[in-house]
């Protein structure tokens, strides 16, 4: 490898660390508050590996949020693309939300990922071009769930209330706001799972028909 090579990987891996001590500095105490002091010493290195790499706080914050909007859409269609090989969304279970429930619990649900996806969601709402690269995630989660959706509805057994990009935002919301009040409870990563995949099996019951 060339010494240009080698820079180039080092540079980029020097960008890694920043962007994993960042997302738990802004997990942890918010944009606002988060100095770049404070993810330095987190990644490990001084204010000029920062800057050679980032020139503000806000830029990093838009890489991070992009980087988190891909990992999760990526862990979405991948879950999607493992059940299309096992078959699992041609044989309908008996309980086709455990498809879903499946799928949602692969996108980071634990108190990190909920805390950043908050603060991301907090400055997206004050920054236009944040809110465009959310929205787009948003977007990209609720198409991979109305995937799941219609092949179950394909497969024939079952039959659902509404169409399947309606069914999807309620799953979303649900999936999120759950998420969400059991952080502030202080819930486990495992008791927030338990909690989330009750309530989309309560809203399951409301979307789904009755077997004749």
């Amino acid at each position: 490898m060339t010494d240009a090579g080698v820079t180039t990987r080092r540079r980029e891996a020097t960008r890694q660390k920043l962007l994993d001590a960042a997302a738990q500095v802004f997990a942890e105490v918010g944009l606002d508050a988060a100095s770049v002091e404070a993810i330095c010493e987190a990644a490990g290195f001084t204010r000029g590996a920062f800057y050679s790499n980032f020139e503000t706080k806000d830029e990093l914050f838009l890489e991070l949020a992009g980087r988190v909007a891909r990992e999760r859409v990526d862990a979405v269609r991948g879950r999607v693309a493992e059940l299309e090989r096992d078959g699992d969304l041609r044989d309908v279970p008996a309980d086709p939300i455990r498809i879903v429930q499946s799928v949602l619990d692969t996108s980071a649900n634990d108190r990190l990922g909920v805390l950043l996806m908050s603060e991301i969601r907090i400055h997206a709402l004050r920054n236009p071009d944040l809110a465009t690269a959310y929205l787009q995630q948003e977007q990209e989660m609720a198409d991979s769930v109305v995937q799941i959706i219609a092949d179950i509805g394909r497969a024939g057994t079952l039959r659902f209330r509404m169409p399947p990009e309606q069914c999807a935002r309620l799953f979303l919301t649900v999936w999120e706001g759950t998420s969400v009040r059991a952080v502030m409870a202080g819930a486990s990563d495992d008791e927030m799972c338990r909690r989330t995949n009750e309530e989309l099996a309560r809203l399951a019951q409301l979307v789904v028909e009755p077997p004749v």
